[in-house]
């Protein structure tokens, strides 16, 4: 029985994946027989940004909105039309200011073949583009976008990309149906890959390191206001359910949902469902409870005042688990706070121990010492680039608890010489960032060559967005 339902849902898969891919070759068919409309020079260029948006994962959300502003700034505003995807408005709504939101649906293949044609191009922004880790689904949207788009030889680039292990299918559409687009990778792991699938890449970083949120001062009034005495030492823990993944779509399940209300702790939305059963959720258990008991040995030997923060939405409940554990400690989550404002929560903080990669990367603006509890390669990456491998655990280490103490008091005592490899890591991957860019303008002039670019020589800064005074100086200490 277990062994049918494996098959069925991989099924669901294969329809998806077919149905995309017919929607890529007839596109390249009518473009060929002359349907269609090409860019001309006396127009906007018209970008759609293909990505999980309005989920409230702050993570996807910080690093499309800097895209966006690097993207503009580099184009120029009154050149360029830009758009990007969400799944709900109201979860996105004062996000990406000057930007067209369209709506993208659960059920997504028609919406692709409706909407890419409409652009001149598109930019792929899901950090998690290539990966069956999470979901097929995604990442077959992430494909379809761009090969809609490169089959109407439009600009098609994948950016801020990591690529991981993807189930045969997936990986010969990508290899397929990318082989005309430019996937700037987010470390050379995913480049390697992806080059040997025949897909043109270079080699980039996460966009999220420019980030600006709301000053300092509105994250310590949040902490204030949940007790904090403005001197004891804050610890923000970022837990997830790494046992929940990947999410497949299920029309069975989906039926007896909606007739029964069965499978309702796994339901993620519409057809879709959470992986799960006996081993995910010991496993879980375990994970939640190592974190929790780590914490609590390390706050009595420590005065430290912990909150636990939910990046994504569907953290909520790990965190409340955790909270509940160690007896009610403040939960602060994306459905109460949006992406400027938790950023800014994160970065009062004085240490963090984090399984989201994003917490990580928007609290190191401002040097907080933080170790990682990783489910795959993006913060263990991360943490080598850092130095700072002793700062790494797995989510399913059986040693987790005594791990995570010994790294939460290298937290504690080592925190200078944390935040200075910290430091170095951020200033590299602006440098690294701003070299997207080029590579950004170069593909818009070889798809477009008569699009207006900027004349000139131009420093690395000139291709990010605006940087506020922090990153300046960090900038300037250690360029």
């Amino acid at each position: 029985m277990a062994r049918r339902r494996r098959r069925f849902r991989g099924m669901m898969d294969f329809i998806l994946e077919a149905w995309v891919s017919s929607s890529i070759e007839r596109a390249k068919v009518a473009w060929t027989l002359g349907a269609g409309k090409r860019w001309q020079p006396n127009e906007k260029l018209k970008l759609l940004f293909a990505g999980y948006n309005g989920t409230r994962n702050m993570g996807s959300d910080v690093r499309v909105e800097e895209m966006l502003r690097q993207v503009r700034h580099i184009l120029g505003a009154q050149r360029i039309e830009l758009s990007v995807m969400s799944q709900n408005f109201d979860f996105s709504r004062g996000y990406f200011a000057g930007t067209k939101q369209v709506h993208l649906p659960d059920i997504f293949p028609p919406f692709l073949s409706d909407e890419v044609p409409k652009h001149d191009g598109v930019v792929a922004c899901e950090g998690s583009m290539f990966k069956s880790k999470f979901a097929n689904a995604l990442t077959t949207m992430m494909i379809g976008s761009l090969g809609i788009a490169a089959a109407q030889n439009k600009l098609s680039v994948g950016y801020g990309a990591e690529a991981g292990q993807m189930d045969p299918l997936v990986a010969k559409m990508c290899g397929r149906y990318c082989k005309n687009s430019l996937v700037i990778t987010r470390n050379e792991e995913s480049r390697t890959l992806l080059r040997e699938l025949g897909v043109p890449t270079e080699l980039g970083t996460d966009t999220a390191w420019t980030f600006e949120p709301r000053p300092a001062e509105y994250g310590r009034s949040v902490l204030r206001q949940f007790g904090w005495d403005r001197q004891t030492p804050v610890l923000a823990v970022c837990p997830i359910n790494p046992f929940e993944w990947p999410v497949k779509a299920s029309v069975t399940k989906y039926a007896m949902h909606s007739l029964t209300g069965a499978y309702k702790d796994s339901h993620y939305r519409t057809v879709y469902f959470h992986h799960s059963g006996p081993a995910a959720e010991r496993a879980y258990e375990r994970y939640w409870t190592a974190i929790a008991n780590a914490v609590d040995a390390f706050r009595k030997r420590r005065n430290v005042f912990v909150i636990m923060v939910a990046t994504e939405r569907l953290d909520a409940r790990p965190a409340n688990r955790i909270a509940e554990k160690l007896g009610g400690i403040p939960v602060l989550t994306s459905d109460q706070y949006n992406m400027y404002e938790l950023v800014s929560i994160l970065r009062a903080c004085h240490m963090m121990a984090s399984s989201r990669y994003h917490g990580i990367v928007t609290s190191m603006p401002a040097l907080v010492p933080s170790a990682g509890i990783t489910m795959d390669e993006r913060i263990r990456n991360l943490m080598r680039e850092r130095g700072h491998q002793d700062l790494l655990m797995n989510v399913d280490d059986p040693d987790l608890e005594p791990k995570l103490l010994v790294a939460l008091e290298k937290l504690a005592t080592d925190g200078e010489r944390i935040a200075d490899g910290i430091a170095r890591t951020v200033v590299k991957n602006l440098k690294v960032m701003a070299r997207m860019g080029v590579y950004f303008e170069e593909e818009v002039q070889r798809r477009y060559p008569e699009f207006p670019t900027r004349k000139g020589e131009w420093s690395w800064e000139d291709y990010l967005p605006p940087m506020n005074a922090s990153l300046q100086q960090l900038v300037a200490a250690y360029s």
